[in-house]
C-alpha cells in the first residue's frame, strides 16, 4: 500500500492544547493532534482512556476547558451536517416498525428539513449499493443480524455524503463477510473522505490505516494522553490467514509526537 502523504492536504480536524475535565476529574491536560483531508486514522485505546470524550469533543457535544477543537475549519457544532457518524451502539425501540431503507433515509435529514428530493433518493441508493445491502431495503431493521445492522448504520452515515466520517468500533458484531464489505467500502473512500475509526484493539489496526493515535492512561495521575505510534508488518504469528492479510501491528515501543504529520515520520 502506498503511504498517505498529506503535504498538500488541508487539516480537517485540529485539536490543539485541549484540556477537559468531568467535574473535578481531569481527563486530558493539553493534548494535541490533527487529521488531514483524505487520511484514514485509527484512534486506539483501552476502556477508560478517553475515547468517548474525544468523540464528544469532535462532535461538539462537549467543549474543551482550554485549547481548541476545529472541525472542517469550524466550531464542530456548526458542521454536524457534514459529518457521518456511526455509533458503537444504537438504541432503538425493538417494536418500532422501521425498514432498512427508512433508517438510511435518516442520513439525509437536515436542519429545517425540506422535502425528500431526487438527490436524496439517489444518495440513499448509492449508500445501499456501496454496502451491498440493496436487497435488504424493505426488510425490518429489527430482524437483521448484528453485522447487517452495522452495515445499515454505515450506509446511513454515507448517505449524508460526509466530508468527515467517524466510525466507533465499526466491526462490532460483524461476521467476516460483512467486515470485508465494510473495509472494501472504506478503501474506496480513502483519499477522498477523511476517516476516523475508534477501536479498543491496542494491538492491531486495519492495513488501510495511515496513522495510529493511541490513548493511554497514566497510573500516577489518572489523566490520559495521546501518543502516535508507528505500524509494522502484518501479524506474522496470526493463526487466521484472513487477519494476516487485513491487519497491521501497532508498534508501541516507537512513539512519535501526536501532532506530527505522517510524512515527517521515519517508518520502521
Amino acid at each position: 500500500m502506498i503511504p498517505f502523504h498529506p503535504l498538500d492536504k488541508e487539516i480537517v480536524l485540529q485539536c490543539k492544547d485541549v484540556s477537559f475535565s468531568y467535574n473535578t476529574f481531569k481527563v486530558f491536560d493539553s493534548i494535541s493532534f490533527h487529521i488531514h483531508q483524505g487520511e484514514f486514522v485509527a484512534l486506539s485505546g483501552a476502556n477508560g482512556t478517553g475515547k468517548t470524550t474525544i468523540l464528544k469533543l469532535i462532535l461538539g457535544l462537549e467543549s474543551p476547558e482550554t485549547g481548541s477543537v476545529l472541525l472542517l475549519r469550524n466550531d464542530p457544532r456548526k458542521v454536524r451536517d457534514r459529518v457521518g457518524y456511526v455509533p458503537q451502539l444504537s438504541g432503538f425501540d425493538q417494536a418500532f416498525p422501521i425498514c432498512v431503507k427508512d433508517v438510511i433515509k435518516m442520513g439525509r435529514i437536515r436542519p429545517l428539513s425540506r422535502r425528500f428530493t431526487a438527490e436524496d433518493k439517489q444518495a440513499v441508493e448509492d449508500a445501499m449499493a456501496q454496502l451491498d445491502i440493496a436487497d435488504l431495503a424493505g426488510r425490518s431493521y429489527t430482524a437483521l443480524s448484528g453485522g447487517q445492522r452495522r452495515r445499515v448504520l454505515v450506509a446511513r452515515a454515507l448517505a449524508a455524503k460526509p466530508d468527515f466520517l467517524i466510525l466507533d468500533e465499526p466491526t462490532a458484531n460483524m461476521d467476516v463477510e460483512s467486515e470485508d464489505r465494510l473495509f472494501n467500502t472504506l478503501d474506496s473512500l480513502k483519499g477522498k473522505t477523511s476517516i476516523l475509526i475508534v477501536t479498543h484493539d491496542t494491538g492491531f489496526v486495519s492495513s488501510l490505516t495511515d496513522r495510529v493515535l493511541c490513548l493511554e492512561r497514566h497510573n500516577h495521575s489518572g489523566q490520559c494522553s495521546i501518543v502516535q505510534h508507528k505500524t509494522g508488518p502484518k501479524r506474522s504469528e496470526a493463526h487466521d490467514i484472513h487477519a494476516l492479510e487485513k491487519s497491521s501491528l501497532i508498534l508501541h515501543k516507537t512513539s512519535i509526537p501526536s501532532d506530527n504529520c505522517y510524512d515527517e515520520v521515519d517508518h520502521a
